[in-house]
């Protein structure tokens, strides 16, 4: 299944908005050997802190109609959903006189900078699958807990998009398919700012206290790092989990514990119409692991490696399985 290249990437709408190329070469350091970075598409919210959706709840599906009779007239019915917008910050220091030694000061500071690029992508990949911002006011809402209920969900919600793979207790996982486009699943940033994760050089600083000693001081320079982003679902159709994969149940034959390519040709059947944008399998490494010695086990050829934009990514039915180590193993059952 090709992936729908309309979609702008993280990298995409970074090399559009800045053409110094500064913002974009940070971009390109985020995206580096990370699947799930590389084919999120990212579109400008309609608001600085929140996101505005407008989502079809109801079709109007017409009238059987007689000779010599009319029919009512339909309307189709909407609701309007609001996402919110978190921003991510991070400062990183390195002693001057150590960045100057090296003779290129601003890419000796980018290389030592790019621990904290590392750490905050970890972060936001953290809170798209873990976010709630019911509970942590800070944080935008993520996939979790929005697929977070299967049984007493009315039919015809979101409960239809949730499938429980059989475990219980604490030691279990999830894999995403997600179909992602402007109409479906997206990222967001925040209305008339750059997209991804912005640097701002703060220059040569004083750093008081250096290294925690009281009084000592050390020049220093300092850049800030802010990123503005969250997700929006559209349309929860066009999401399914599979929930409650109990890890330690797994084995090579699916004799026992999850069937994980049953469960992936599920979740295919689950959504309406894959393409209406890039469809999407989102799991952890210990599943992807897993998804391949099942496979060596029977005479199919269902799991294919095929390259994307350069990337070589590993494909299930034609749909990417991207590896997110964010998702954890050790996740609630839920009902």
């Amino acid at each position: 299944m090709e992936l729908n290249s309309n979609w702008p990437n993280l990298l995409d709408v970074t090399r559009r908005l800045d053409p110094d190329g500064s913002i974009a070469a940070i971009a390109e350091v985020l995206e580096t050997g990370d699947e799930f970075i590389h084919l999120f598409p990212f579109f400008e919210g309609n608001g600085t802190a929140s996101h505005k959706s407008t989502i079809r709840t109801g079709l109007p599906e017409g009238t059987w109609r007689e000779l010599n009779y009319g029919v009512q007239p339909q309307k189709s019915t909407t609701k309007q959903v609001t996402d919110s917008i978190g921003m991510l910050e991070n400062y990183a220091e390195v002693d001057k006189a150590l960045a100057d030694l090296n003779g290129n000061t601003s890419e000796f500071r980018l290389s030592e900078d790019r621990a904290f690029l590392m750490g905050m992508k970890k972060n936001a990949k953290r809170t798209i699958i873990y976010g709630n911002s019911a509970v942590e006011g800070e944080k935008f809402m993520g996939l979790a807990a929005r697929y977070s209920q299967k049984t007493g969900m009315a039919e015809g919600t979101i409960g239809d998009n949730i499938i429980l793979a059989g475990g219980a207790g604490n030691t279990n996982t999830s894999v995403y398919l997600l179909v992602l486009g402007e109409n479906t699943i997206h990222g967001i940033y925040p209305k008339g700012s750059k997209a991804g994760l912005q640097s701002n050089d703060k220059g040569q600083v004083t750093i008081e206290n250096a290294n925690g000693v009281a009084g000592a001081r050390m020049e220093a320079y300092r850049t800030h790092y802010k990123w503005d982003m969250g997700i929006v679902v559209r349309d929860w159709r066009y999401g399914v989990r599979i929930a409650n994969i109990d890890v330690n149940a797994l084995v090579k034959n699916a004799a026992t514990g999850a069937d994980l390519i049953d469960l992936l040709a599920q979740a295919l059947e689950t959504v309406e119409d894959l393409s209406l944008g890039k469809p999407v399998f989102v799991m952890n490494k210990t599943i992807r692991s897993w998804l391949r010695r099942q496979m060596m086990n029977r005479p199919n050829t269902l799991l294919t490696l095929e390259q994307i934009q350069g990337h070589s990514v590993l494909h299930f039915d034609g749909v990417p399985c991207v590896r997110v180590d964010e998702i954890v193993n050790t996740e609630s059952a839920i009902s």
